[in-house]
């Protein structure tokens, strides 16, 4: 009998990547293109051509710039608050129990 061999795909952990768009900004980069197509062919019809052209280049810009800087800070949406938080504890007893005391 034959060995045969398969390779292997190493790439099933990596996030999809189109174009330079990660992850979740392929969709944000995609709904930037349709909000900048449809905005700008309804002002299109409804002003001016010309203005309607221009409004739609500047918001499918627009859109995949911003889509582009947020997708620098990560996959991710992360909080990067510092400092040192204290969370209260919020127990309340039963009636008729007493607390218990520690080092006796």
């Amino acid at each position: 009998m034959m060995k045969t061999s398969y390779p292997v795909y190493k790439g099933l952990q990596q996030p999809l990547v189109y174009r330079g768009f990660k992850g979740r900004f392929i969709a944000w980069g995609i709904a930037s293109l349709v909000i900048g197509l449809v905005t700008g062919g309804l002002i299109g019809t409804l002003t001016s051509m010309y203005f309607g052209g221009f409004l739609t280049i500047l918001l499918i810009v627009g859109g995949l710039g911003l889509t582009f800087q947020r997708q620098k800070a990560g996959l991710y949406a992360k909080s990067r608050a510092t400092g040192v938080f204290i969370h209260p504890v919020k127990l309340k007893l039963r009636y008729g129990q007493q607390p218990q005391k520690k080092g006796i």
